[in-house]
């Protein structure tokens, strides 16, 4: 399906209402454009040594355009839809490179991932789930992350509990306690709507597995399933048992960490950047913060993690198509600035000569929790076409806000889904 022109429609319109220098391209050979969205502090510091380390290697300059993340979402498509795209841009792994690469928007990277040897560099699952689309490699990945359930470990103490929930009844008995003992069990910060996919991921791939949710991603299932209405009774059942902390929709991810960290919640699911926040907090990995996989919901069910991996394309029309393989090759083959940029982030490095002593405990765990597991699913607004993650999105506030009826809601997002499919 295509998506394409919908785009297109408004392209001009928005272009005009956007800062120039997010439309500009770039004139010179020996310069490589590029926007992301690694705007925060850490993330925005770690790319800029990216570039530093490039020029000084190669004399190509790099133009860096840096854009907020929600803002970028929408932007990107507009500009791609317009033919304005920079050199380079990243993205989240999944069905939006997809996207793009069906709209005929991006080049592929086979030349340079062959020549740059990036097979005995780029970890086997992360380069057979994140490059490869429609064939042929076009994505290059420089970190990915993974999702899990953060805590504090005073928090728990105070409670009285030492061993964190392996089921989902060992969940909800830890949720019990903890509002016994006056401590909100789980902080979600869904303002931005995207935190509280995650819930839905793991309870759908924990019930359903990851065949079904594939087919649900591919428009091929319906919202309105028994195998999703399980999984949102799963999710309602803790918003009943009043597991949540208050107002979650006017909280924004880093409000949720916030409020763990003080000790006001005991625990929030996010992914593994929430410890490169903490750790710029001047909060200590272990002692003052820790965390455990999302509980095994069906025994019969593979086990699954869920996470984005972040990357970037070469666009079609790029002006320095050399110079920007050139640039994501020594992204993600410097081993020094690979380091670097796991610490920086809070993020998992995709280079396997990456050594594994550079993670604090709470990240080696991680890595061994997402190494071991059956399946390494994108999160949900990365795994459907953006026109249908936007309704899902949706979807998840309006839970977060009234969680009344659940069928329903589900029955009004099929219809939703049915229509952004079909466009």
């Amino acid at each position: 399906m295509k998506f394409a022109r919908i785009l297109r429609a408004t392209a001009s319109a928005l272009l005009l209402a956007m800062p120039m220098q997010l439309v500009a391209q770039a004139s010179k050979a020996e310069e490589v454009t590029i926007s992301h969205y690694f705007t925060g502090d850490l993330g925005l510091k770690g790319m800029q040594a990216f570039f530093e380390g490039f020029e000084k290697e190669t004399g190509i300059a790099v133009k860096d355009s840096g854009i907020g993340h929600e803002d970028y979402k929408t932007g990107i498509l507009v500009r791609a839809a317009a033919n304005r795209l920079p050199d380079v841009f990243s993205y989240g792994a999944g069905a939006r490179p997809q996207f793009v690469v069906d709209a005929g928007n991006v080049a592929p990277v086979d030349d340079i991932w062959d020549s740059a040897h990036l097979g005995d560099v780029v970890s086997k699952s992360i380069a057979d789930s994140a490059t490869i689309y429609n064939g042929k490699r076009y994505f290059i990945p420089v970190g990915y992350h993974y999702a899990g359930i953060f805590f504090n470990p005073k928090a728990m103490k105070t409670a009285g509990i030492s061993e964190m929930p392996k089921t989902w009844d060992g969940l909800l008995a830890a949720c019990k306690t903890l509002r016994e003992h006056n401590i909100a069990p789980i902080s979600l910060g869904s303002k931005s709507r995207w935190p509280a996919q995650f819930w839905f991921d793991y309870l759908l791939l924990g019930t359903a597995g990851p065949d079904y949710r594939n087919s649900l991603m591919r428009g091929d299932a319906s919202f309105a399933d028994s195998q999703v209405k399980r999984a949102m009774g799963m999710w309602k059942g803790l918003v009943d048992a009043d597991c949540f902390a208050p107002n979650s929709n006017a909280k924004e991810w880093t409000d949720a960490a916030d409020e763990v960290a003080r000790g006001e919640a005991a625990m929030t699911l996010m992914g593994t950047w929430i410890t490169g926040y903490w750790n710029n907090n001047k909060l200590q990995p272990v002692q003052d913060y820790d965390f455990f996989p999302f509980p095994k919901l069906d025994d019969a069910v593979p086990v699954s993690v869920v996470g984005p991996v972040d990357g970037f394309l070469v666009a079609a029309n790029s002006q320095n198509p050399q110079g920007a393989r050139k640039l994501l090759a020594f992204m993600v083959s410097n081993v020094p600035l690979q380091a670097n940029w796991a610490k920086v982030q809070g993020a998992l490095s995709p280079n396997t000569k990456v050594d594994p002593s550079i993670y604090d405990p709470v990240m080696k765990k991680a890595l061994d929790t997402v190494s071991t597991a059956q399946n390494f699913a994108f999160n949900y607004d990365l795994a459907t076409p953006p026109p249908v993650a936007e309704v899902g999105l949706d979807m998840f506030a309006e839970f977060m806000n009234d969680s009344s009826d659940v069928d329903a809601l589900l029955e009004r997002t099929q219809e939703g889904a049915k229509a952004a499919f079909a466009k």
